[in-house]
């Protein structure tokens, strides 16, 4: 075995600290008796007086974890609601956080969370701190491994950045996971579906001219997508309400059709632009407030006919659970990479449904596809194409709807251009 070595934060394994079976020993778990039926004719796995399979793989142990920052550039600068009020610059950039992860018996996961604009660094410097905590686990004892990495840094918080760092690494061990069942996720998760109805993003914004916008969207459907959502929260209402009707008058009646706010108005105008866009029959209105406000969510839900969608800039679940306990959404966001990787969006999806609500997770589609799959309520999921060149697989869009693919896992694999745009690295244990 080889020592981890990186350019800049490589962990330092001396001989007599390098990780042995000794260290990470095959405990056999207490069984009444092994069958003197050998194996399964099947698998070759020894079969328990209970009927369960019994897999000396189940006590595998995590050997080697590795993480690394991609900067990820946008073909031109982004413009939402928040350029246009001051707020914030033009996205021209996506920093993502990559986490490996291996086992002694040679299985392998992968897992990446990411930022917009700010936060990057800050996410890969918390990982790092924390990632050897990881060593000598067992990987299938999620949960208990993931209380273990969150409380090592809880010092910093258990929200923003420091679950962003994280989140990285729990769904790299969900990707092992079901990589070692052989399955897709969403199936490992227990599917309700084999697709999930999806809209794109990305040709709505607001730097793009109206003409641009319509094209796009035509395109969009052309391509199976099924939905279109559009950027909105200009200082001056009058054109949004121009740019959705021009979208709408395009697109007929037919199409679903979603507005975002970006967090943009304040409660007077959210409520006055909100009753003017009825009349378009949208899917939702995304954020319009404050994404802290949930009493003014609320009030907004309760006085227009539109649903309500918010939830994607939260960063934990007791965030979510203030806007469901305030029933301030109709369809909540939740975003995996941003509370914290699948565990915690797990755990918030069951209170969701509890409760009776719709998803529509945000952004990164290669994982929330999965997780969307696997919600008993029909959810939407988040088509952008802005991370393709990281992966060397696509997901398919056909009649409206994102097909889960039948690959383990999540059902990716990194790219070259991936290795090109990484711009640090660094590795823990053995390999």
């Amino acid at each position: 075995m080889r020592r981890a070595r990186s350019g800049h934060c490589a962990t330092t394994v001396s001989a007599e600290q390098q990780p042995s079976r000794q260290m990470f020993p095959k405990m056999v778990p207490v069984v009444t008796q092994i069958s003197r039926r050998p194996q399964c004719p099947l698998s070759g796995k020894l079969i328990t007086q209970a009927g369960y399979l019994y897999d000396e793989s189940m006590n595998d142990r995590i050997r080697h974890v590795s993480l690394s920052s991609v900067v990820l550039p946008l073909d031109h600068p982004v413009s939402d609601a928040k350029v246009l009020t001051g707020r914030q610059r033009p996205m021209t950039e996506i920093v993502l956080l990559f986490a490996e992860i291996a086992t002694r018996d040679d299985q392998h996961g992968i897992g990446f969370s990411y930022s917009k604009r700010a936060g990057g660094p800050a996410q890969y410097a918390h990982a790092k701190e924390v990632a050897d905590n990881l060593l000598g686990e067992d990987p299938s004892d999620i949960g208990r491994v993931y209380e273990k990495v969150l409380w090592a840094g809880a010092s910093v918080g258990r929200s923003g950045v420091a679950t962003q760092a994280i989140a990285a690494i729990d769904i790299a061990l969900w990707d092992l996971k079901a990589k070692r069942a052989k399955l897709p996720l969403a199936k490992l998760l227990g599917a309700y579906r084999d697709s999930v109805r999806t809209y794109n993003t990305s040709g709505g914004f607001l730097h793009a001219p109206i003409e641009e916008v319509k094209e796009r969207a035509s395109k969009s459907l052309a391509a199976g997508i099924g939905g279109i959502k559009l950027k909105v929260g200009q200082p001056d209402s009058r054109m949004d309400l121009a740019r959705v009707r021009a979208v709408r008058d395009h697109l007929g009646a037919g199409v679903p059709l979603m507005v975002d706010a970006n967090q943009q108005w304040d409660r007077s105008t959210a409520l006055r632009v909100g009753r003017a866009l009825e009349e378009f029959d949208l899917v939702w209105i995304e954020e319009p407030l404050d994404a802290y406000d949930a009493e003014g969510h609320a009030h907004l839900a309760a006085d227009l006919d539109t649903p309500i969608a918010t939830g994607e800039m939260l960063t934990s679940v007791a965030e979510h659970v203030r806007l469901i306990d305030a029933r301030a959404a109709d369809i909540l966001q939740p975003d995996a990479p941003r509370i914290g990787g699948i565990t915690p969006f797990l755990r918030l999806a069951a209170l969701a449904d509890h409760h009776g609500l719709q998803v529509a997770p945000h952004f990164a589609m290669e994982i929330h596809l999965h997780l969307a799959a696997a919600y008993p309520r029909e959810p939407w999921v988040e088509h952008f194409e802005w991370l393709d060149p990281l992966f060397n697989e696509r997901l398919e869009t056909v009649d409206g709807r994102m097909l889960v693919p039948d690959r383990p896992g999540l059902g990716f694999t990194t790219s070259e251009q991936r290795e090109a745009w990484t711009v640090d690295s660094c590795e823990f244990g053995i390999r």
